[in-house]
């Protein structure tokens, strides 16, 4: 029971970690030919010399479409929330808006109907659809004259060209799909569109790398303004490799944990096996005294091995189903891979594979051991034979050295991701984010595309809110603090740095977002209801900014240039901490941000910002939320019933969303070293447990000639305690290169953290002690007179 239980646990989490490796790495995507497809990466020899997954613009995807024949291209948009009409009901979806040629470079072809034409795709052409199967199941109720009707997307009237198939897969989870349509006034503004490539029948990659190095010459502006200086060189990468850019060092992790745990259970278990051998000792010596060849022995031990390791392959197939049933609706989304995670045949072959490797670990070891059995000797001693000798011990010690080590590993990088998390979530947030209540809705809707529409839903809904009882405060935002904001191109218009250029976050907010996110003023004042599209245009800005752009100067009185305007800084504020712009997964930082007044945003930015982004209604209660997101909605419904909320957040659920990555690793290697900690723990004791009744006799003499209770157990438990010593100096060593690793994962902890490696050391003895003293509190029970009697 114990093998099975050890290596259904140890196993079975191998097999669900490799499951989502599987998924994510391994298995071919769902599509045909799916070598032949591929994604754009950028190369800079700049001043970040990296290679990353790229996005491009209009002139961009335009040169790729028509000067690169080696490959069919095509590009997808970011999927967003989109407001559909339909049955008498507003429901809020996720669409995406796609190239005429996206479905047939993935191969997908519409289960009715069709997908987009070169018309549908052009500035100006008619407005097309494509549905998803669960959406024209459970939406249209499955009905197959759907094609060629109309449906009101985002209040425009949207014709139904398509509907895949049940089984059809895109990269990006989406509900519905329109034409891209790609233009500078269109939706999007002509930007951020990932490409996607398939190679044509008799060219190769080397081909297309060739022809693709041509897209320098009209490489992203943003990038050249970005990265001044900088040369951009274009590849293309295979898809699933792009797909998997993010994913792919944190399931190596946790793959290289898994296995840690996997060697921990065989060190343990071949250490009980040893005891096994030692106590048939006189068995074997038996049998081969009657003609049993040692191989025979040897394949007896195994076979035995084996059998047992089947039963744990077994249990280990449920345990790793279940287990991955809960990663799959633990994990982000968009860590999975498409489909999700399943337990395929490679999987399959996987959990068997490590079962044989398993059974040949801990029982091929014990079953050599059985060659240095000494047959006279044994059938002289007979059953009066220790339970091992001095051999079996130093093996088991051995075993228990290398279980130690590599819990270590597991202790320091679960201590350091610990930290990590501890670190970013009680960064200070800048700002009060109890009591906070939080409703998005998409305005990506024609009826909000002007700007007195626009500006009346925003006044109107935040006074509605303002008025519900328990609410102090209310406001609205185009992003919260722990969210991303929108990157624009801001000017410095005065100063040292006048004249210079860059990306940077910008907010529009209502005039009372800094009263209800209760954000400290420094210096200045906040945006008013003055504050005007006929008033001169104003901005707030952080401290970040004012220390990156301004010389942390007084910024109060300085200009900025956007969009052919001068902006006056009347205003700086405490700065708010929120992801970094270019660097996802990356820590919480204060980012250098422009906050501006909803009323002075352009109607074209506003449109863009809300094809990508969706506005945060926020309010500040007295205490109590008890109904307050009821209330919210219908407030919004008051002013619009035809605008859907797509979710209530608290603060606490935003931080938390952002740090999703943080969490699961943690969780998930927290567990695994707790897992090997116990074995560990369970391997020490048993090694113990055995040299007490190895050496009954032996203690019972020694206490007989004066030796002291408390002597008798220091001696037979510092077997055990040395070997801890041993394996913690080891795993350290071990640890100084295992975390290296991790780099790119640990924010606001040294990769050698002396906190975290002295609280696994006083963690790892602590367990330790305790494991080697339980066993030795049975030699209190020796009487010394009984002893020599039975001598």
């Amino acid at each position: 029971m114990v093998v099975v239980l050890t290596l259904a646990l140890s196993i079975g989490a191998n097999t669900a970690i490799f499951s989502v490796l599987d998924a994510i790495l391994l298995r071919p995507l769902p599509y045909p030919e799916p070598q032949r497809l591929g994604s754009l990466s950028q190369g800079n020899s700049g001043p970040f010399g990296a290679t990353y997954p790229v996005r491009i613009d209009r002139d961009t995807w335009a040169y790729l479409r028509d000067n690169v024949p080696a490959v069919t291209a095509a590009v997808v948009s970011k999927a967003s929330g989109v407001n559909l009409q339909a049955g008498g009901r507003v429901h809020y979806l996720h669409g995406q808006r796609v190239s005429a040629s996206f479905f047939e470079v993935l191969g997908l072809r519409p289960m009715l109907g069709r997908s987009f034409t070169a018309e549908e795709d052009s500035l100006g052409g008619p407005r097309a659809v494509v549905l998803s199967y669960r959406l024209w199941k459970n939406t249209f109720d499955g009905d197959s004259n759907i094609i060629g009707q109309a449906i009101r997307l985002k209040s425009v009237p949207y014709t139904v060209i398509g509907v895949l198939s049940p089984r059809a897969q895109t990269p990006a989870r989406a509900d519905l799909w329109t034409s891209l349509r790609p233009d500078t006034s269109e939706e999007g503004g002509g930007d951020n569109y990932q490409p996607i490539l398939r190679l044509n029948h008799g060219a190769s990659w080397q081909q297309a790398n060739a022809q693709l190095s041509q897209l320098q010459s009209v490489t992203s502006r943003v990038l050249q303004k970005k990265y001044p200086g900088a040369r951009f060189s274009y590849y293309a990468v295979p898809l699933q490799q792009s797909l998997a850019v993010a994913s792919r060092t944190p399931v190596m992790i946790l793959m290289s944990a898994v296995g840690f745990v996997l060697l921990v259970a065989c060190a343990n278990l071949a250490g009980l096996a040893l005891v096994r051998v030692g106590r048939r000792e006189s068995e074997i010596a038996t049998r081969l005294a009657l003609g049993a060849t040692k191989w025979a022995i040897l394949r007896q031990f195994w076979m035995e091995s084996l059998l047992l390791s089947t039963a744990g392959v077994v249990s280990a197939l449920l345990v790793g189903g279940l287990t991955l049933q809960f990663m799959n609706r633990r994990i982000p989304e968009d860590f999975l891979p498409l489909g999700g995670a399943s337990m395929d045949a490679r999987v399959l072959l996987f959990t068997a594979a490590a079962g044989i490797g398993a059974s040949l670990f801990f029982g091929l070891l014990p079953a050599l051991n059985t060659r240095r059995i000494d047959v006279r000797a044994a059938l002289a001693m007979g059953s009066t034979r220790s339970v091992a000798h001095s051999g079996t011990t130093r093996t088991r010690s051995a075993l228990i050295i290398g279980e130690v080590a590599l819990t270590v590993v597991l202790l320091t990088v679960a201590g350091l991701l610990i930290r990590t998390l501890v670190y970013l979530r009680t960064l200070p947030p800048g700002f009060n984010p109890e009591n906070v209540v939080i409703a998005r809705a998409s305005l990506d809707d024609a009826r909000y595309s002007d700007r007195a529409s626009f500006l009346k839903l925003l006044s109107e809904s935040t006074a509605a809110m303002q008025s519900t009882g328990g609410v102090s405060s209310a406001a609205v935002g185009l992003t919260v603090p722990y969210e991303q904001a929108l990157n624009y191109t801001i000017k410095i218009a005065d100063g040292l740095q006048a004249g210079n250029e860059d990306i940077t976050n910008l907010v529009y907010v209502t005039p009372t977002y800094f009263e209800t996110l209760q954000i400290p003023l420094t210096a200045g004042r906040v945006l008013a209801d003055t504050d005007g599209s006929n008033s001169q245009y104003v901005a707030v800005v952080n401290a970040a900014f004012a220390r990156r752009y301004l010389g942390g100067r007084n910024s109060i009185g300085r200009h900025l240039f956007s969009d052919g305007n001068t902006i006056e800084i009347v205003g700086t504020t405490a700065d708010v901490i929120t992801p970094p712009g270019f660097t996802p997964g990356g820590p919480m930082v204060a980012e250098p941000t422009v906050y501006v007044p909803a009323a002075q945003m352009p109607s074209q930015l506003v449109n863009l910002a809300h094809v990508w982004i969706q506005p945060s209604w926020i309010v500040r209660t007295n205490g109590k939320s008890v109904g307050v997101t009821r209330q919210m909605q219908q407030a919004l419904a008051r002013v619009d019933p035809n605008l859907p909320i797509s979710g209530f957040y608290a603060m606490g659920d935003v931080l938390s969303d952002a740090l999703l990555l943080q969490h699961m690793e943690v969780g998930l290697l927290t567990t695994l070293a707790a897992l090997a900690l116990v074995l560990s723990s369970v391997g020490i004791y048993g090694l113990v447990s055995n040299l007490v009744t190895q050496r009954r006799r032996e203690i019972g003499i020694r206490m007989a000639l004066g030796c002291t209770l408390r002597g008798a157990m220091f001696e037979v438990g510092r077997t055990g305690i040395t070997a801890t010593v041993v394996g913690l100096a080891g795993g350290l060593l071990l640890s100084s290169v295992a975390v290296k690793v991790l780099r790119s994962q640990l924010f606001g902890v040294a990769v050698y953290d002396p906190l975290t490696l002295c609280v696994v050391s006083a963690l790892l003895i602590l367990v330790a002690l305790c494991a080697a003293l339980l066993p030795t509190l049975r030699i209190a029970n020796i009487d010394p007179a009984e002893t020599l009697r039975a001598q």
